[in-house]
C-alpha cells in the first residue's frame, strides 16, 4: 500500500464515485438513489464551495477511497457546537475491494487521511459527525483517537459528534501500530512527498 491524494474532478470521476456511493454498504453516504449526473453536480458544488473539497485517495495509483475535507464553521456543524480555530472536518468512504479484502486496509486509510489533515498548518483538531447508526465507523474512529462528544441533530441525520486532537491521534498510533506492512512514513502526497 502506498497512498496518494488528488483532487476529485467532478465530471471525470462521477462514474467511478457513483459506482461507490450507490452500493448498500455506502448507505450512510446518503446517495443510494443518485444518478451519475447527481453525483457530478454534488461534487461540482463541493469543489466550488471554497470551504469544502473532495479528494480521491489512491493506493499505488488506483482509486481506493474518497475523502471530503471541510471547514466546520461553514457547515451545518456551525450551530451544533462551538467551533474552534484549528478545527477541520472530514468524511471518508472506502471503495469496495476489487479483490479479496485486505486486513487493516480501512484503518490504514483512515490513518493516512488523519496524517494528511494534521500535516496542514493550523489544523489542531479533526471533527467527524457520522450517523449515530453507523457503529462500524464509530469503532474505527475510537481506535484512531476520536472522542465522542454527543449526538447532534443535523439537517440530514442524527450524528455522533466526535473530536480527535493531534495528541489523541498520536497517542492512539503509539498504542497500536495500524498495519505492519504499511508504516506511517510511507504515506505520501500526490507528488511522492511523505506526509
Amino acid at each position: 500500500m502506498r497512498f496518494t491524494f488528488r483532487c476529485v474532478d467532478p465530471a471525470a470521476d462521477a462514474p467511478l464515485l457513483h459506482s461507490w456511493v450507490t452500493r448498500p454498504y455506502a448507505s450512510f453516504w446518503g446517495m443510494l438513489a443518485s444518478g451519475v449526473d447527481d453525483v457530478e453536480k454534488e461534487y461540482a458544488a463541493i469543489q466550488s464551495s471554497g470551504h469544502h473539497h473532495a479528494l480521491l485517495g489512491l493506493d499505488d495509483g488506483i482509486p481506493a477511497f474518497l475523502v471530503e475535507e471541510y471547514l466546520p464553521a461553514s457547515s451545518p456543524l456551525a450551530t451544533a457546537y462551538p467551533v474552534r480555530p484549528g478545527d477541520a472536518g472530514m468524511h471518508l468512504l472506502v471503495a469496495p475491494p476489487s479483490n479479496a479484502p485486505v486486513a487493516g486496509f480501512t484503518t490504514a486509510v483512515m490513518d493516512a487521511v488523519l496524517a494528511r489533515l494534521f500535516a496542514k498548518p493550523g489544523v489542531d483538531r479533526i471533527v467527524v459527525e457520522p450517523d449515530v447508526r453507523n457503529t462500524r465507523i464509530h469503532a474505527l474512529n475510537k481506535r484512531l483517537g476520536f472522542r465522542p462528544e454527543g449526538v447532534v441533530a443535523l439537517p440530514d441525520k442524527d450524528a455522533l459528534l466526535s473530536f480527535c486532537s493531534r495528541e489523541d491521534y498520536l497517542a492512539a498510533r503509539a498504542l497500536s501500530p495500524f498495519t505492519a506492512t504499511n508504516p506511517p512514513d510511507r504515506y505520501s502526497d500526490r507528488n511522492g512527498a511523505p506526509l
